[in-house]
């Protein structure tokens, strides 16, 4: 495999082989750009040798804090105080299996809508036209219900009945 390099001072062409003696090499290697070096990376090692270090001393302090059973600030929030509340609703459900099931079968539910929506999404078409459909009924409700003062009141005064539906009134 032979390459040519041309040169600047005279007109002809020298041939290179891989063969060739390494003064012609050397000759053809004067005439070559050179790429100047990148310089220096940042200091970035020694940011993070700092970032660790301060880790590792917040970490320690923890401990030795958690051993002598201080609290410190960021451990303040305690995990019981969590959980607590968890436990006492837990204990005012009067039907604890049809909670459980309900949890489970929701559980379920998502699974197997996340699952259906991706396999959706790999139809062709099917996400392009599902996407024209939601912009045109996002326009017809805007349309519909914020454009003209009476229809937005309307709009806002049935929000607020079905909040108090939810919610009840007290």
């Amino acid at each position: 495999m032979a390459t040519t390099v041309h040169s600047l001072s005279t007109t002809s062409t020298t041939l290179l082989d891989a063969k060739a003696p390494r003064q012609s090499l050397a000759a053809a290697s004067a005439q070559c750009v050179s790429i100047p070096s990148l310089p220096a990376p940042p200091l970035q090692q020694q940011n993070r040798v700092w970032k660790a270090t301060g880790y590792c001393k917040k970490l320690a302090r923890n401990v030795a804090n958690m051993a002598t059973g201080e609290a410190t600030p960021e451990t303040a929030l305690d995990v019981q105080e969590l959980i607590k509340p968890l436990q006492e609703a837990w204990e005012k459900v009067e039907d604890k299996y049809a909670v459980s099931s309900l949890a489970v079968a929701g559980v379920v539910f998502l699974w197997g809508s996340t699952g259906l929506i991706s396999a959706i999404d790999r139809l062709p078409l099917v996400p392009g036209v599902l996407e024209l459909v939601g912009i045109g009924y996002t326009g017809w409700f805007a349309y519909k219900n914020l454009v003209f003062k009476p229809d937005r009141e309307a709009l806002i005064e049935k929000v607020k009945c079905t909040y108090r539906d939810i919610i009840g009134s007290s």
